[in-house]
């Protein structure tokens, strides 16, 4: 296949010749002053991006996985406490659980969004001493039954994937959230990177001081802590890339829609679809390919054709071997299930264009003809 054929599923050449002469001069920046960890830059960045957010505190991390460990160590919960998430969530979410001394609830997901489904945590919350809502690929999760349900147990948001994302308006609901900039994301870093965000001035300072090894003095631990810093190379691509990411998500709206036009009336095929309230970013383009089809023939005849089609999450938490020892077994979540069998992704990115789409379109005809 050549260049002019393909499509992939995402680009971030493309994303990086928009910003690469900005990046330059903020790594030189870093470069002549050395200060490599935190410093002006990833400073700078922190108020940018909780200006963004809407919300009073960022605090960066070194990954996403970390960011959601350091909100939940932040409200020191009881150890061992249940915490509720998705099942239909990418393994960070579990793991960041677990690495906080706490145990995964899982529950299923809503069968037309795919979000978390209010109705499912109301069968677990005797079990829970807090909440973990995902935001699905670009939209929010239902978070004003999720709070009514919490109570006074706290919501922590995992927005690794709604970076830009509103409800109604707000972006943070929770107590606290986290995020994740890997090179994927809506907005990626050029390696790992990931942040925290909350109004609450006591979570902030607890969750900078445990990702500074529990220390606000140089040789004096306040706090159990770990290694956790967002580096100020990060924060120099982070920057140039926030300014673009009103635009870009705007850019990944457009694109849905033309997905939505494109592909309306294929057999075999359902389109995603927004909640209501949620003013959606598109970080993945999903469509469930079933009954009666086989998504992973599918996605062969894509790839084979050129298009950079994936799946994300073909094995739910729940089935995973590292998390045999939750008790889940097969048809425990049948609609988490179902999405892993029936979920593919199709190539969005900002810079997409609408002859690419189209190609996209007319392989997926082929492959379900």
């Amino acid at each position: 296949m050549t260049t002019d054929t393909t499509v992939p599923l995402v680009d971030l050449r493309a994303a990086h010749a928009e910003v690469e002469a900005e990046v330059r001069a903020g790594f030189d920046r870093v470069l002549a002053t050395g200060g490599y960890v935190r410093g002006p830059e990833a400073e700078g960045f922190e108020e940018e991006y909780a200006a963004f957010s809407g919300t009073r505190h960022c605090v960066g991390a070194a990954n996403g996985t970390d960011a959601l460990e350091l909100a939940l160590r932040a409200l020191d919960l009881p150890p061992g406490g249940g915490v509720v998430l998705p099942a239909n969530t990418f393994v960070a979410t579990a793991e960041a659980v677990v690495r906080a001394g706490l145990r995964p609830v899982l529950v299923d997901a809503d069968d037309d969004h795919l979000l978390i489904d209010p109705a499912r945590v109301a069968d677990v919350l005797p079990r829970a001493v807090a909440l973990l809502p995902v935001h699905l690929n670009g939209q929010l999760a239902p978070m004003a039954p999720l709070l009514e349900l919490a109570g006074d147990r706290p919501v922590v948001e995992d927005a690794a994937q709604s970076q830009g994302a509103r409800q109604h308006g707000r972006a943070l609901y929770g107590r606290i959230a986290a995020t994740s900039f890997y090179p994927g994301k809506n907005l990626g870093a050029y390696g790992d990177a990931g942040a925290v965000t909350t109004d609450d001035d006591g979570l902030a300072a607890a969750v900078r001081l445990t990702g500074d090894h529990g220390s606000e003095r140089k040789y004096v631990h306040e706090r159990f802590g770990f290694n956790s810093r967002l580096d100020a190379l990060q924060a120099v691509v982070l920057r140039a890339k926030l300014r673009r990411l009103p635009a870009w998500n705007e850019a990944r709206r457009a694109a849905a829609e033309r997905y939505h036009r494109l592909l309306a009336g294929f057999d075999g095929v359902t389109l995603p679809r927004t909640a209501p309230g949620n003013e959606h970013v598109w970080h993945l383009y999903a469509v469930r390919i079933g009954p009666g089809r086989d998504r992973d023939a599918v996605l062969a005849a894509l790839q084979e054709a050129g298009i950079g089609a994936g799946i994300h999450y073909p094995v739910p938490v729940h089935l995973q071997p590292a998390f045999r020892h939750l008790g889940h077994g097969e048809g425990a979540f049948p609609v988490a299930e179902r999405a892993a069998r029936e979920l593919l992704t199709l190539p969005l990115f900002p810079q997409i264009t609408a002859a690419q789409q189209e190609r996209v379109a007319e392989a997926l005809a082929k492959a379900l003809a």
